[in-house]
């Protein structure tokens, strides 16, 4: 088969488009034939550089979501039968620390993942746990299938695990126009609440006003603060969708909140590095949760809404498997909005 092999670490020009021999199907796993795979700024190109948190042995096939039809069955596997099409999640926890045990997978403690422990879908066939495989409804295709799975059951976990959303309140979303923003979006509307979507560009801005957003905020231009307590008759918003944990925009978004109001906050990208105004934090009863990755429930509650046309897949772009030192260059240079999927079918 031919795959995108990383064999040492560093910028686009390390993925390598070449051969590599074909999976197979262990015990309790399935091969995909893959269709659709997304490039992710952090899972794919951190990775690539060699700054991602977890050794990554090398040789190394990238790619954390992969989407396609089966096309082998593994022994003690009956959720699937060659030809089903199928979406992934990364995740594979260990089933038996405590967070498991609990049906807390997304908080598992030894939990390992595609693309990352194990060769990813930046192939032309992969080989999955099959608990890590979820079918797709009829009416999407698979790279839909892929961008369903990838943000929206995380928008799920933090707004309906994380927090509870209830219909009417205000709800703040930080980068609405990305990936996890504007799913954040589309599910904070879909419980009936009012959305105010903030992005650090014009033409972001209106981006996110198409998911939905009842109002919008160029974080860049104007004091996020004080437009939020404008639009909420100077009370602030009931939750804030943190997804930047960026050093100027994290107090900007705490400061939105209004007494009791909850931060549900999950990514990095901006630093990491915060400064906290534990203060207000107390005094104003605020809460803050914390989360990774995504529990299976949450998998699937998001394909039936997009399934009952409740939500939908962000804009994407397509790209061959073959281009994907291109699709890491511009994704790293912030050349598209939304996701690039690679294709390994696509000529």
């Amino acid at each position: 088969m031919k795959a995108v092999i990383i064999r040492e670490f560093g910028g686009p020009e390390v993925l390598h488009y070449t051969d590599a021999s074909e999976p197979k199907a262990g015990a309790g796993e399935i091969v995909i034939g893959v269709r659709s795979v997304s490039v992710n700024r952090t899972l794919d190109c951190v990775v690539r550089a060699g700054k991602y948190p977890v050794t990554i042995q090398l040789p190394h096939v990238p790619g954390v979501d992969p989407a396609g039809e089966v096309v082998e069955v593994g022994r003690g596997v009956d959720r699937f039968k060659l030809g089903d099409r199928v979406a992934t999640i990364s995740i594979i926890p260990c089933l038996s620390c405590k967070q498991c045990v609990q049906g807390l997978e997304a908080n598992c403690v030894a939990s390992q993942h595609i693309g990352l422990h194990r060769w990813g879908g930046y192939a032309e066939y992969v080989a999955v746990p099959a608990r890590n495989a979820f079918k797709i409804p009829d009416n999407l295709g698979f790279a839909e299938g892929t961008v369903i799975t990838r943000h929206f059951p995380m928008a799920f976990n933090l707004l309906t695990s994380k927090t509870t959303i209830k219909a009417g309140e205000w709800v703040l979303v930080m980068g609405a126009a990305g990936a996890l923003g504007s799913c954040c979006v589309q599910v904070a509307k879909m419980f009936g609440a009012r959305v105010i979507a903030a992005a650090g560009a014009d033409d972001r801005v209106e981006l996110a006003k198409i998911y939905g957003a009842d109002f919008a905020i160029n974080y860049r231009t104007h004091e996020l603060v004080e437009e939020v307590m404008k639009l909420t008759d100077n009370d602030g918003v009931d939750i804030v969708c943190e997804n930047i944990a960026d050093a100027t925009l994290w107090p900007r978004a705490f400061g939105s909140l209004a007494i009791g109001g909850r931060m549900v906050t999950a990514g990095a990208h901006g630093g990491g590095t915060v400064a906290l105004d534990v203060k207000s934090l107390y005094l104003h009863r605020i809460s803050i949760f914390g989360a990774a990755g995504t529990n299976p429930p949450d998998v699937v509650r998001a394909l039936d809404a997009a399934r009952a046309g409740k939500i939908r897949a962000m804009p994407y772009r397509t790209m061959p498997l073959r281009e994907a030192a291109d699709a890491h260059r511009s994704v790293e240079q912030n050349q598209i909005a939304g996701k690039i999927i690679l294709e390994p079918t696509a000529k």
